[in-house]
């Protein structure tokens, strides 16, 4: 079974200025999904898709294999992600002539992943039958329970009832933060409709100590933090 791999990442960057490229502990970030990748040994080739020369150029020098020109209008402030990704993959195709069957996408900003979640996810996609799986961490609150939202009218209540409520954490249905880390599609769906959510939709679970997301300096700080707790003493 063929599997492609899609990196896609913008030149520019608001929260955390350069952060594609930005040193971490050695190497760009964008560095440690290509090897998080080609650790795994599941795909025929990984495409990097971005609108900056630069970081296509530290891609490959990373070991992708597919370097991917991201039309600008796909890579302004305001462009949802599913068409580059869309594209990276309809390149990457196009590129080695075969289309696989599955494919994964790597989030550049979440390099606390193992290659064993991304393993993982696919074998959880390939043993469910379903179409895509996304990856998430237990939620810290629950929208059952403790997690609340504002009305229009400037009171809160909870996110979602119960009928009868409840009045326990433990007694709510298991609730998931998304980490955006790790997303698996079947080729075929996806290239018809293009979503995040189907109605047979899963989720593989990873801690929360491998689901940060880099979107501040903060997060920044913590990531390196984690992954200097991971080198040999």
């Amino acid at each position: 079974m063929s599997l492609v791999c899609t990196i896609c990442a913008r030149g520019g960057s608001k929260g955390v200025v350069g952060k594609n490229a930005r040193d971490l502990l050695g190497k760009p970030v964008l560095a440690w999904s290509i090897e998080q990748a080609r650790e795994t040994g599941l795909f025929d080739a990984i495409a990097f898709s971005s609108d900056s020369d630069a970081l296509l150029d530290a891609a490959l020098k990373a070991g992708a294999d597919i370097a991917v020109r991201r039309p600008d209008e796909m890579a302004t402030d305001t462009a949802p992600k599913l068409p580059a990704i869309r594209h990276c993959l309809e390149q990457a195709i196009a590129q080695t002539g075969r289309t696989p069957e599955i494919f994964v996408d790597l989030d550049v900003t979440s390099p606390l992943r193992l290659a064993s979640d991304i393993s993982g996810a696919v074998a959880l996609l390939r043993e469910s039958g379903a179409r895509n799986v996304i990856t998430g961490a237990p939620a810290r609150r629950s929208p059952y329970f403790n997690l609340v939202e504002q009305r229009s009218d400037g009171s809160v209540g909870l996110s979602k009832s119960a009928n009868p409520p409840i009045t326990r954490r433990q007694d709510a249905p298991r609730c998931f933060d998304m980490n955006a880390s790790i997303y698996v599609w079947r080729v075929a769906p996806f290239l018809e409709h293009p979503a995040v959510f189907y109605p047979d939709t899963r989720l593989f679970e990873m801690p929360e100590e491998r689901s940060i997301d880099i979107d501040s300096d903060l997060d920044f700080a913590l990531v390196e933090l984690l992954l200097r707790q991971r080198l040999p003493a």
